[in-house]
């Protein structure tokens, strides 16, 4: 069997994250024209409304409020603890699951509410192919 070449450049690590190759990478959703609802993943009917191929892509925002989280200090194996993982739910509409880094993640540091952004970083491991990723993170806003 033939080993695969890698990707000359990072590959996303979900479908939702769009990497241009002329600007910043960014989370596409798709957006229901009937009644407005947004979601991340592949669809064809709108599970708010029932509306069947009627969705937009669109560009969801970079910045967010923290709705829900849970500090994990039990992981597979070579995964560091402890960290926080995240809901967060984004400007203009969204909501999101990943990480929450650049904060101690203690339940005194992490407050729900808080503002957040996201920042986009090479995942720490490459497939048995030697492809990168690029991932995304959330991170508390800079004022």
């Amino acid at each position: 069997m033939a080993e695969e070449a890698a990707a000359s450049k990072p590959l996303p690590v979900v479908p939702y994250l769009k990497i241009p190759d002329d600007g910043e990478p960014y989370l596409e959703g798709l957006k229901c024209n009937a009644c407005g609802a947004i979601y991340l993943t592949e669809r064809r009917a709108c599970s708010k409304c029932g509306t069947v191929d009627d969705l937009t892509p669109i560009r969801l925002s970079d910045k967010g409020e923290l709705y829900v989280f849970s500090i994990i200090h039990r992981s597979f194996p070579g995964i560091e603890v402890p960290y926080v993982s995240a809901v967060v739910d984004l400007e203009g509409g969204g909501t999101v699951k990943g990480n929450l880094i650049n904060i101690d993640p203690t339940p005194e540091a992490v407050k729900l509410g808080m503002p957040i952004e996201l920042t986009y970083k090479i995942a720490p491991r490459k497939d048995k192919e030697g492809n990168e990723y690029l991932t995304y993170y959330f991170q508390p806003r800079s004022q």
